[in-house]
């Protein structure tokens, strides 16, 4: 299935994720959590993941480097400061943290499938192909970051 690596931008990769979500929720049994949980509970999702994907941008920005996630070869610089320092893939886990608010918000326990799902296709069909590429055009630079830094969290 290579081809589908770089194939989807991710940000659509998750809309479409959140909508089999919705779907999955709206005929599966749901959690009775009060909306004055529920609510608070997902926003902070919903923040960690804007704040998350603002730092990154923010940082691939000072780098002067590509955001594009589905043309890694245009990477100009590895980006290891900033968010960066802590995972490899901040974008993707806000997508990640995003996809657990809207679960958090539909209360369908089954909709949690969804994030894990994202999480398994997108280190799949993103992650290690972009690490290949990475790999390729930093060589050790690329290796040494790797090893001090997990890929997700």
């Amino acid at each position: 299935m290579k081809w589908l690596e770089h194939k989807i931008p991710p940000p659509i990769v998750t809309a479409l994720f959140g909508a089999a979500m919705w779907g999955v929720a709206q005929i599966s049994p749901r959690v009775d959590l009060a909306t004055g949980i529920r609510t608070p509970i997902a926003c902070l999702f919903f923040v960690m993941g804007v704040t998350v994907s603002g730092s990154a941008l923010i940082a691939f920005r000072r780098a002067r480097t590509t955001v594009n996630p589905n043309r890694p070869e245009k990477a100009s610089s590895l980006v290891d400061f900033g968010v960066y320092r802590f995972t490899r893939n901040p974008m993707y886990l806000s997508l990640t943290s995003l996809l657990i608010g809207w679960t958090v918000l539909l209360a369908a326990p089954v909709a949690l499938l969804g994030p894990i799902l994202f999480v398994l296709f997108t280190t799949r069909f993103q992650i290690i192909p972009e690490e290949r590429v990475l790999a390729a055009k930093f060589g050790n630079e690329f290796g040494d970051y790797r090893s001090r830094v997990r890929r997700w969290i």
